[in-house]
């Protein structure tokens, strides 16, 4: 054998080992944790959404996922990190509309969510809720709506940050309202609730997702909901539509997110076990304890929903001009 026909033979067995080698390594996936970033603080909505899939996606996989809380910036902090680690299927983000598609109106952001983030799926559609102290001398709205009214400027309204779907609930309120709040932003919900509990901040336009259980707990009192219909979790609770107040309509959808340069094979996997987590009965019960409705939407269909939203909240924050400051 000539030293020319050798090394023949080595360049095709390295070639055809290579497409080997990288079908053995897609096959793998995922052979260590992978992690969710989060952009709320422990307790808050984002957090409960992301350990529950944490949890079930982890058991289809194999393998572990931490949850990696990195609040601030209007959620836009974990979608930062996100959009820049290795495009390998092993950063993996929750989200809701904040970061994806209002933060970028406000804030010049180091990535865009819509190109650099890829969706693996949509979780859950929330509405928000109105909620006081479970003390406050506001019995039902329209006793909290003529305090406001009464004073102007006084009340305060608390937000996970500027440029959450929290405050643009609170702006939304207002314009529908003609009132004025001023406006307390936090790093998250679990933060202004116990502001609220302290007595330091009045109200919130919260999800319910994230205010469920101190609802529950008798700890906060919901006066309206922000949804045309009510919550099937709080069937008591009266729509803003109904109190006469409209045009103050708001929702919170989650998603799952990854880098969108992720390898086919990878997001293809995860896409899977994301759907078998979404369908568990046992996952699609904790999903509508929180007051939400469990998603539907192929991926195609909440890229296209999200993109209808970002051009929505784009023409708010002009019209409301919203600023950061």
């Amino acid at each position: 054998m000539t030293h020319a026909f050798a090394r023949a033979l080595a360049l095709l067995a390295f070639a055809a080992a290579v497409p080997l080698a990288a079908h053995a390594q897609a096959a793998a996936f995922p052979n260590k944790p992978l992690r969710i970033n989060v952009g709320a603080s422990a307790g808050g909505g984002t957090d409960v959404v992301a350990r529950i899939f944490a949890e079930k996606m982890g058991q289809g996989l194999g393998q572990s996922i931490i949850v990696d809380n990195r609040p601030g910036a209007a959620n836009t902090i974990a979608a930062d990190l996100t959009s820049k680690a290795p495009a390998d299927g092993y950063t993996l983000l929750m989200a809701t509309n904040s970061p994806q598609v209002i933060a970028p109106h406000l804030m010049k952001l180091g990535f865009d969510p819509l190109k650099q983030l890829t969706p693996i799926g949509m979780v859950v559609m929330v509405p928000h809720v109105l909620i006081v102290n479970a003390q406050n001398p506001a019995k039902d709205f329209r006793a909290l709506l003529a305090e406001i009214k009464a004073k102007p400027d006084k009340l305060s309204y608390a937000s996970s940050g500027i440029g959450s779907v929290q405050h643009i609930a609170g702006e939304l309120f207002m314009a529908a309202s003609d009132t004025r709040m001023v406006h307390v932003p936090y790093k998250g919900s679990s933060q202004a609730h116990s502001d609220i509990l302290a007595g330091q901040v009045d109200l919130m336009l919260d999800t319910t997702s994230s205010a469920m259980a101190l609802i529950k707990a008798g700890k906060f009192r919901a006066l309206a909901v922000t949804t045309p219909q009510r919550s099937s979790e709080l069937p008591e609770v009266p729509t803003l539509a109904e109190l006469g107040l409209k045009n103050a309509e708001m929702s919170t959808w989650y998603a799952m997110y990854t880098p969108t340069e992720t390898p086919a094979p990878a997001l293809d996997r995860l896409v899977t076990e994301f759907n078998k987590a979404l369908q568990l009965p046992e996952v699609q019960t904790r999903l509508r304890a929180l007051g939400g409705t469990p998603s539907t939407l192929t991926r195609e269909q909440f890229v296209q929903l999200q993109a209808a939203d970002y051009q929505r909240f784009g023409a708010l924050i002009k019209q409301r001009n919203i600023k950061l400051d």
